[in-house]
């Protein structure tokens, strides 16, 4: 006998108790709509769908919940067990090998997109892509823009292939497997770009212990780690970007909070100009940019 929907809603408030109730003893930040958004995926609907209680529960349903609670009672990152997290307004899929794109890289995308507004055709480079995120927002949003993005991990490439197919990028963004501009150096591209962004690995080795427990535990290493100050990135790479640059064309990349001037800095001494910082939403000077 189908269940009527006072008891579905009777049952789903009782998940919903109990989940809340786990997350914070686990000291999860936003119990209650984590909790609905587990039990949105768990059921295989979207949340609105959830809290119109237009759905059935069944024994499969109700034991893959309780699994995601108790993933997510150890802190592992919501995005990691639904599989997914929205940027710059689109959908994009994670696994554990890929740093999880943020709100704050939003200010990297739109400032690359304001960079190449006025031009008809465009190449990119996007160095260490992870995701994709950054990489296929700017294609999404650019028609004219192609990419070409680099990583060293295939696992981190594969994801972001995925993501380009899901956004139907896949035909102007390349992805090659190396070490930044290594990975470039093979096609004679010096010279060739109009734009290079990244979002680097920026936190200080020490510092990474002290990150919430969804980062530290969770997220690669490898995405994180700068280094003793958190800019041995900036100082390795940064110094080769003029040579893979048009005349007039920019850098921009993402920086950590209080190491934009040290960033801008580096940029100089590459012989960039016009070397400036761009606040998030938030005001932190989260993005530096600079031109050839």
């Amino acid at each position: 006998m189908k269940p009527d929907r006072e008891s579905v809603r009777n049952r789903k408030r009782l998940l919903l108790a109990r989940a809340t109730q786990t997350l914070v003893q686990a000291g999860v930040e936003r119990p209650n709509s984590e909790s609905e958004l587990l039990l949105a995926a768990a059921l295989g609907v979207d949340r609105a769908r959830l809290l119109t209680g237009s759905f059935c529960f069944d024994d499969c349903s109700i034991a893959r919940f309780e699994e995601f609670i108790a993933r997510r009672a150890s802190r592992e990152p919501l995005a990691y067990i639904v599989g997914h997290k929205e940027f710059f307004s689109l959908d994009f899929q994670v696994t554990p090998a890929v740093l999880i794109p943020r709100p704050e890289t939003e200010t990297l995308v739109a400032a690359a997109l304001k960079a190449i507004a006025d031009r008809a055709a465009s190449l990119v480079a996007d160095l260490g892509t992870g995701s994709g995120a950054i990489a296929v927002a700017i294609c999404a949003n650019a028609p004219g823009a192609r990419v070409m993005a680099t990583d060293i991990s295939q696992a981190v490439l594969e994801v972001a292939r995925g993501n380009a197919r899901r956004h139907r990028c896949a035909d102007r963004v390349e992805f090659h497997l190396g070490d930044c501009f290594e990975a470039l150096r093979d096609d004679n591209l010096e010279g060739r770009f109009d734009l290079v962004v990244s979002n680097p690995p920026y936190v200080a080795d020490r510092e990474i212990a002290a990150l919430a427990p969804e980062v530290a535990q969770f997220e690669p290493r490898a995405a994180l780690a700068g280094g003793a100050d958190g800019l041995d990135f900036y100082r390795r790479i940064v110094p080769r970007v003029p040579a893979f640059l048009k005349p007039r064309g920019e850098l921009i990349v993402e920086v950590g909070a209080g190491q934009a001037a040290r960033v801008i800095d580096i940029c100089r001494a590459a012989g960039l100009v016009e070397a400036a910082a761009i606040g998030d939403l938030t005001g932190i000077e989260r993005v530096v940019r600079a031109r050839r």
